[in-house]
C-alpha cells in the first residue's frame, strides 16, 4: 500500500491539492505523470470513498458499492503498464538504430523479456517477421503486449487478426527506415495513453477535488439538495443537473440501470453529470438501506463514466486525424484491443472475457469475438467499461486493494 494512502484526511487534503494543481518543477514524462496520476487517484479515492461510507478510514476497505473514484487508481496503473511497455520498447529500437539484432532471441534479449511474456511476445514477433518486419521491430511492436492479456493469443484467430493489424500499421507509417515505422506505433500507444489519462484526471480528478473543496467549507449538514443548489463547475446548469438527479433517484433499480446518457438528456452539458454525481453519492450515503445506497452509487458512477468516455477519452481515442511521427490511434487501438486487461485490486477484467459474455457480432467461426470490437469507438468501449463494473460490484472490498504506480525502473 503506498504510504499517501493512508495519510490523515486533513494533510491528504494538502498532498492532493498540491499533486493536482501545482506545476511540475520540470518537464514530466508520461510515466511521471502516470505515477503522480495515480497516487492523486488513490487519494480521491478514500477522500471521496467517505462520502458514501463515513467509517472508511485512509488505508482501510469498504462494503459499500465503490464509486467511480475507487475504479480510477487501477485504470490509471494500467495506462501506466502501456506506456512503460511503449517506453522501453522505444528505448529497444533507439539502441537497435546503432546495432542491430541478428536473431530473434537477441532482440528478446534486449528486451528483457522471460518467462510465459517471453513466449508470447515470441509468437507474435515471428508473426510479423513474416509479414515483412524486421527483427528488431518485430520485436519491439510485439513487445506492446507485455502487460496485457496474452493469454488471448493462444487462440489462432486472435494472434491472425492482431499480427495482421500491426503490420499494416507497420506499413502506413511514415519514416525512411524500417525502424521508424515501428517507433511510431510504440509512439502512438504512448501519447494516446498519456493524454487520455492527463485529460481525465484534471477534468474529472480536478472536480472530486473541487468538491471536496466545496464540501469542507459547508457549516450545515451536506444533503444532495445542498450540492444541487450550492456546488458547481464551470459550465454546469442547475437545472440539468437536477434533472439528471431526480431522473437516477426515480430510475436507480432499473434493469438495466441507466447508461444511454445522450438519450436520455440530448441538450445537456456534461458537466452537469458532474454535479449531480456528486448530489447522488450524497443521496447514497442517506439511503435506507445497503441496496438503495449501492443503486444509487451505480448509476452515479454510469454519470461520471460517460463523462470521462464520451467528453474526454473519446476525442483522444479517435481524433480523426494522424498525428506526427503517429499512425491512426484507431487502428493502434482496434489491434490491441482483444488483449485488454485491467487488474482491479484482486479482481482480473479482460475484454475478452466481455467479448465472450455477448452474442458473436459477425456469427463467424473464422473470426474470434474480441477482435471484432475496437477500443477506440465509443459504444465497443462503454459497453465493455459497464461489464468491467458490474463484475466489480460482485465483491467491493477487492478494489480496495490499492495498486502501486508505475515506475521507470530507468528512472
Amino acid at each position: 500500500m503506498t504510504s499517501l494512502a493512508v495519510l490523515g484526511r486533513g494533510v491528504s487534503a494538502l498532498v492532493l491539492t498540491t499533486l493536482l494543481l501545482a506545476p511540475p518543477a520540470h518537464a514530466t514524462t508520461p510515466l511521471e505523470d502516470n505515477r503522480r496520476i495515480t497516487l492523486g487517484y488513490i487519494q480521491l479515492a478514500y477522500e471521496l470513498g467517505a462520502v458514501v461510507d463515513p467509517t472508511l478510514q485512509p488505508g482501510g476497505t469498504s462494503t459499500a458499492r465503490p464509486i467511480w473514484f475507487v475504479f480510477a487508481p487501477h485504470a490509471s496503473r494500467t495506462g501506466g503498464q502501456g506506456m512503460l511497455a511503449a517506453t522501453q520498447a522505444r528505448r529497444a529500437i533507439a539502441a537497435a538504430r546503432v546495432q542491430p539484432s541478428l536473431t530473434l532471441t537477441q532482440a528478446l534479449n534486449r528486451l528483457d523479456l522471460t518467462g510465459t511474456v517471453r513466449v508470447l511476445v515470441e509468437s507474435l514477433s515471428l508473426e510479423l517477421i513474416l509479414r515483412g518486419m524486421t527483427i528488431d521491430g518485430a520485436a519491439s511492436v510485439a513487445s506492446l503486449i507485455t502487460a496485457m492479456n496474452g493469454g488471448a493469443l493462444s487462440d489462432p484467430r486472435t494472434l491472425l487478426a492482431t499480427s495482421q493489424r500491426l503490420a499494416a500499421l507497420y506499413w502506413s507509417a511514415a519514416g525512411p527506415h524500417p525502424l521508424d515505422r515501428a517507433d511510431a506505433i510504440a509512439l502512438t500507444l504512448e501519447r494516446l495513453l498519456n493524454e487520455g489519462n492527463l485529460a481525465i484526471f484534471t477534468d474529472i480528478g480536478g472536480s472530486g477535488q473541487a468538491y471536496l473543496d466545496w464540501r469542507r467549507r459547508q457549516t450545515g449538514p451536506v444533503t444532495p439538495e445542498a450540492v444541487l443548489a450550492g456546488f458547481t463547475l464551470p459550465l454546469a446548469v442547475e437545472a440539468e443537473a437536477r434533472a439528471a438527479h431526480a431522473y437516477a433517484v426515480a430510475h436507480a433499480e432499473d434493469s438495466p440501470r441507466p447508461f444511454q446518457i445522450s438519450q436520455l438528456f440530448p441538450t445537456l452539458h456534461y458537466k452537469s453529470l458532474l454535479v449531480a454525481a456528486f448530489a447522488l453519492y450524497e443521496e447514497a450515503r442517506l439511503a435506507p438501506t445497503p441496496a438503495r445506497r449501492d443503486a444509487l452509487i451505480a448509476v452515479g458512477n454510469n454519470y461520471v463514466a460517460w463523462r470521462e468516455q464520451y467528453d474526454m477519452a473519446q476525442p483522444v481515442f479517435s481524433p480523426g486525424t494522424v498525428f506526427p511521427g503517429e499512425v491512426s490511434r484507431p487502428g493502434v487501438l482496434q489491434a490491441l484491443t482483444p488483449l485488454l486487461k485491467t487488474e482491479f485490486g484482486t479482481q482480473t477484467w479482460t475484454y475478452a472475457d466481455f467479448a465472450y459474455s455477448r452474442p458473436d457480432p459477425d456469427g463467424s467461426p473464422l473470426t474470434s469475438p474480441p477482435t471484432e470490437y475496437n477500443w477506440a469507438v465509443f459504444w465497443d468501449r462503454w459497453l465493455g467499461i459497464l461489464y468491467a463494473f458490474d463484475q466489480a460490484y460482485t465483491d467491493p472490498a477487492a478494489l480496495w486493494v490499492m495498486p502501486d504506480p508505475i515506475v521507470d525502473p530507468l528512472g
